[in-house]
């Protein structure tokens, strides 16, 4: 809410995908529906730490952080079709975790699939994804004949109402369009599509992301098997989301909403499981970096 008052004017990137401008939200009610959904994405985040164990205790460090780095961007504070995917994302990345080594987990990746597909009408990018959630479920163990047809059949569930819909209405462009956005590859212009705030805050999540890799990747035997497949998943899909940003800038800020969710639980892991003076002066550090970040990016959007 500060930042409505002390950012009035600021606006929501120009979006080229014509399904997502369908939606047409009241200026008043953008930055509310956006905090509900950060707000569902920080009670997810609990949800699955509490039934994963992921950073071996009852914890909400996750949510926490990830509350604190979306109030240090400012510019996320507006609406993107990236928030309403980030919310499918989260919860089919619930159903995947599920899926290890289930005798039978093609339920689940009906499921995980059918989210991510549904996130991707509003987001089409979303798609890019599918070939990491197979390696995850190769990686789980739960990637069989059968599940993955439960996979492919889950995906195109939201596609077929989308088909209905678009054919009962006579509209049946609007089918073919997140197709036609998904092939829709930008020139890479940094200074076109980036803006200052927006370096600064990546530099500042990279640095976390390495830190808190290295930290999951050498002290990785102190976790479960079960919990190192799931962190090991995370730095890759990270990884994965930090080189998606790098080839397609113009997709920042909706990337940047599924890149706070993993970068929140891996950061959580490390504060939470370390108690070294390294690791205390680092915590202070990045926090009162993130103040300074938070003023920054204020200042840069002014």
């Amino acid at each position: 809410m500060l930042t409505s008052v002390l950012l009035p004017g600021l606006e929501v990137k120009e979006s080229s995908y014509p399904l997502w401008n369908i939606v047409n939200i009241p200026a008043w009610a953008n930055r509310i529906v956006s905090f509900l959904l950060f707000a569902g994405i920080g009670y997810f985040l609990i949800e699955l730490n509490n039934t994963f164990a992921i950073i071996r205790m009852r914890a909400s460090v996750q949510t926490s952080l990830y509350f604190l780095l979306i109030t240090a961007c400012p510019g996320m504070h507006l609406l993107y079709s990236g928030d309403v995917a980030a919310v499918t994302f989260l919860i089919s990345l619930y159903f995947l975790f599920k899926s290890y080594q289930q005798p039978r987990p093609a339920g689940y990746l009906f499921h995980s699939f059918a989210l991510l597909s549904a996130g991707s009408v509003a987001f089409p990018q979303l798609t890019y994804f599918i070939p990491i959630w197979l390696m995850g479920a190769s990686g789980f163990q739960s990637l069989t004949f059968r599940s993955f047809c439960g996979a492919i059949i889950g995906w195109s569930i939201p596609y077929w109402f989308l088909l209905g819909h678009a054919f009962f209405h006579n509209e049946i462009e609007l089918f073919y369009q997140p197709f036609i956005h998904l092939a829709d590859f930008r020139d890479i212009d940094f200074g076109r599509d980036f803006q200052l705030w927006e370096v600064v805050t990546l530099g500042y999540l990279f640095i976390l992301y390495i830190v808190s890799s290295i930290h999951c990747i050498v002290a990785g035997y102190e976790d479960k098997i079960r919990t190192r497949a799931y962190l090991h998943f995370l730095i890759f899909l990270n990884f994965c989301i930090f080189l998606f940003i790098v080839l397609q800038p113009a997709l920042s800020m909706n990337l940047l909403s599924l890149l706070l969710i993993g970068i929140s639980i891996l950061v959580g892991h490390l504060f939470v499981l370390t108690n070294s003076k390294s690791s205390n002066l680092f915590f202070i550090g990045s926090m009162i970096t993130l103040i300074a970040l938070f003023c920054f990016n204020i200042w840069t959007l002014l």
